[in-house]
């Protein structure tokens, strides 16, 4: 009866190993398809953001947006070196191509990558778009708004376009933090030029009414030698997309006048440090006298003045959808150009030369 009782509790503990033994394969199973559940949905998750960065190169074909958060390495093995380097008042730096014809594009590098891009031209990949396609049409693309907001972290950030806003440069958000300005011409009705740009640079340049919750970044602060820099960029910016402009409306290209360019600039200094905003200093002195001043000789001249606006290509669209500065810009008569820029005050002196 012993032996059969010893028999009796051996089979037992036997059974019970095996049956612990089989809870255990099962829960250890039960573990990996948990752990395979949580992978496929990571992965799922992960499937889900992807279109999001895809977004550009998937929905949008032209060149113009392929470019953001691209490297200046991938932009000069594309596109070679810049004709120039151009630092603006925002912290970044213009990398500009151009014909001074055709095309015209600058670039924003901003810590080695592209953060905006502004481009005009008869030959400028954008598409969807085109330059010269009726405001309607590229309405139907970019669903314009007199309000948008850019959310970053806790901080909200509201656009108001007034009517101006509207007909002249209006704005859309295409991902979350990236956003187009399209500058139309008003008087053709057609698109002029584009300016992709972050949600972050959009707050430097504050082109529109701002309202906001949380706090307003700071915008950077320059030194004399650095504005000197900018205001020569924003120089040669003036006169390139000046010929590119030129050029889309049928009218030969202008020849650069270095002393021209000293008297323009004379006077958009003159306008920033008394204060002013005028074709006349305020001793009365009017373009004549100060290119006489000068010993200027010429046939005819012309002025534009603008003040204010954020950089040079916005100064030119702003004298594009002007009537007197229109005529200015396109005259048929017209053989060499001066430009003169301090801080934002802008300067175009065009003459007549044999």
């Amino acid at each position: 009866m012993r032996l059969l009782r010893r028999l009796l509790l051996v089979l037992l503990l036997i059974g019970a190993l095996f049956y612990v033994a089989d809870k255990y394969v099962v829960d250890s199973n039960s573990l990996h398809k948990i752990s395979q559940v949580i992978k496929e949905k990571k992965n799922v998750i992960q499937t889900k953001t992807a279109p999001e960065k895809q977004l550009l190169s998937d929905r949008y074909g032209g060149d113009l947006f392929q470019w953001i958060d691209k490297t200046t390495k991938e932009l000069e093995g594309k596109l070679g070196t810049p004709i120039r380097k151009d630092l603006s008042s925002y912290g970044y730096t213009w990398w500009v191509y151009t014909d001074q014809k055709e095309q015209y594009i600058q670039f924003g590098i901003l810590n080695d990558k592209i953060q905006t891009v502004f481009g005009t031209g008869s030959k400028l990949s954008i598409d969807p778009l085109v330059i010269g396609q009726s405001y309607e049409e590229v309405n139907e693309v970019f669903p314009f708004s007199e309000e948008i907001t850019y959310k970053k972290g806790i901080s909200s950030y509201t656009f108001r376009l007034n009517n101006d806003d509207m007909k002249k440069r209006p704005l859309a958000k295409i991902t979350n933090d990236l956003f187009i300005q399209c500058y139309f011409d008003t008087f053709t009705d057609k698109l002029s030029s584009v300016r992709i740009l972050s949600g972050d640079l959009l707050l430097q340049h504050r082109p529109y009414e701002l309202q906001y919750r949380g706090e307003l970044p700071e915008q950077p602060s320059l030194s004399d030698d650095e504005w000197l820099q900018v205001e020569h960029g924003m120089e040669q910016q003036i006169f390139d997309i000046t010929n590119v402009m030129r050029h889309s409306n049928q009218k030969s290209s202008l020849k650069w006048e270095e002393k021209v360019s000293e008297v323009a600039f004379l006077h958009s200094k003159d306008m920033s440090v008394n204060n002013y905003f005028s074709h006349y200093a305020q001793n009365g002195d009017g373009l004549k006298e100060r290119l006489a001043a000068k010993e200027v000789f010429y046939f005819s001249a012309g002025e534009n003045i603008a003040a204010q606006y954020p950089d040079a290509a916005a100064a030119m669209e702003g004298w594009l959808n002007s009537k007197g500065h229109r005529e200015a810009l396109l005259n048929d008569g017209y053989t060499h150009l001066g430009v003169g820029v301090y801080r934002l005050y802008y300067t175009q002196n065009f003459l007549a030369k044999p």
